[in-house]
């Protein structure tokens, strides 16, 4: 018998592995932007100093 999609048990772990991904690159970038002076207005408005 023979399945219409991938292993559930992969799907999982795949995801898994892409949202830890994403949520690195996500901080990565929010700190490059930070340090670089681009990000001024990004850490006010996640500071709240608005």
């Amino acid at each position: 018998m023979s399945t219409d999609g991938p292993d559930p048990d992969d799907t999982e772990l795949y995801s898994s592995r892409r949202n830890r991904r994403v949520r690195a690159t996500a901080w990565v970038v929010i700190i490059a932007l930070i340090l670089t002076g681009g990000g001024a207005a990004v850490f006010s408005l996640l500071a709240g100093v608005v």
